[in-house]
């Protein structure tokens, strides 16, 4: 028999109006912070960047392709790299549809990596996506929002308790040290009479919006079920089969 608290429809229903209170509670403050973030200054953006795409060589401005919003995903796909970050690849199976509604609301996304784009195309040809990546290769532009660590950024780190780190770097073709070298941010940008203002950043937690899976997974009777410490269980969407298999 299971061993979660088993009760009649009624006294589900009050449980579940009194939750309802607090998860409109919740909604209401999601809508406060999203106006905050609005409301935060946006720094000038000074530095001159260019970034390899399928139409040749283009500024940061130029990225932006006629719009005056810029929402850009820093995907962990480093020049130590032969594949794609698992965790940012589950992410990013949920990107291509979205491109067109943002388009819809003046907003131009896209990836950014700092591996060479021929290789951002090969691993996008895998996966099935389609979404605009373009490679940073060659700029500070990674370096700059957070997206990047020089070594003796990662020193400290690389001494430390890695946790799963050292499975994830095996599986993207690299060491630790190489696979920390990236770091997964989401930045925005708005571009107004041809100037580019940096406008917002998250990364950690903050990309959780991202992982569109975990929504559904956190209203599934045994929610993320990940353990503690967490079970590192997402893989690329091609090689759950593969993992089902080897666990036998």
């Amino acid at each position: 028999m299971t061993e979660h608290k088993v009760g009649t429809r009624e006294e589900w229903l009050a449980a579940r109006d009194a939750l309802l209170e607090r998860e409109k509670d919740l909604t209401r403050r999601n809508d406060e912070l999203a106006r905050e973030r609005r409301e935060l200054p946006w720094v000038r953006v000074e530095k001159e960047y260019s970034f390899e795409t399928e139409d040749g060589p283009k500024t940061l401005a130029e990225l932006f392709n006629g719009r005056s919003q810029l929402v850009i995903y820093h995907f962990m796909f480093g020049p130590a790299y032969t594949a794609g970050c698992p965790v940012c690849s589950s992410s990013a199976d949920s990107f291509d549809g979205a491109v067109a509604h943002l388009r819809a609301r003046d907003v131009t996304f896209l990836c950014v990596s700092r591996a060479p784009l021929e290789q951002l195309q090969a691993y996008r040809r895998r996966m099935g996506w389609s979404f605009p990546w373009v490679s940073s290769q060659g700029s500070d532009f990674n370096f700059d929002f957070g997206a990047a660590h020089t070594q003796d950024e990662l020193a400290p780190i690389l001494q430390g308790n890695l946790g799963p780190v050292p499975e994830l770097a095996a599986e993207c073709g690299t060491d630790a040290a190489g696979y920390l070298a990236e770091g997964p941010v989401f930045s925005a940008f708005a571009r107004e009479d041809e100037v580019v203002y940096h406008t917002y950043s998250t990364s950690a937690r903050g990309l959780e919006f991202m992982l569109g899976f975990y929504a559904y997974l956190d209203r599934a009777p045994k929610g993320r079920d990940e353990g503690d410490p967490p079970e590192m269980w997402i893989r690329r969407h091609d090689e759950y089969e593969n993992a089902k298999t080897t666990s036998r």
